[in-house]
């Protein structure tokens, strides 16, 4: 599909695409919330999670499928596709450091794609809780 917006335009949109408290964030977390886990935004773990439940160590991203090379929902950007390639790259990398940086240092990393909390919430919500489950009576996630 061709893109209908200029290259200043597309440009000012993507600039626009907020890191953190997105929808489907902020859905995972209200959710999470409501059923009883009490969870921390603000950490100094490495790679920033998205929330953290610092009790029973778990961190938990949820990953937008473009930024993070979705392998369902990824198409690579048809313009400007140098730089599209190396960033996108260097985010698989480092999501692949950070999460076995936090797994070496005690963590159990959840990662959510965007596209499960869009189209199974529940799944996606049952994933986190039975990690913190799991956490919580001392079996290994």
């Amino acid at each position: 599909m061709t893109d209908v917006l200029n290259d200043e335009q597309r440009s000012y949109c993507m600039s626009r695409i907020k890191g953190s408290n997105t929808k489907p964030e902020l859905k995972l977390r209200k959710a999470l919330w409501n059923l009883g886990y009490r969870y921390r935004l603000k950490s100094h773990l490495v790679g920033k999670p998205d929330f953290v439940f610092p009790r029973f160590q778990v961190a938990v991203f949820v990953d937008g499928c473009f930024w993070h090379k979705c392998p369902k929902h990824f198409q690579q950007p048809k313009k400007n596709r140098e730089f599209w390639v190396k960033k996108i790259a260097a985010n698989t990398i480092r999501d692949g450091f950070v999460t076995k940086e936090l797994q070496h240092d005690g963590w159990a990393v959840v990662r959510i794609w965007e596209h499960q909390v869009k189209q199974d919430f529940i799944g996606a919500v049952s994933t986190v809780r039975r990690i913190l489950e799991q956490k919580k009576t001392g079996n290994k996630p």
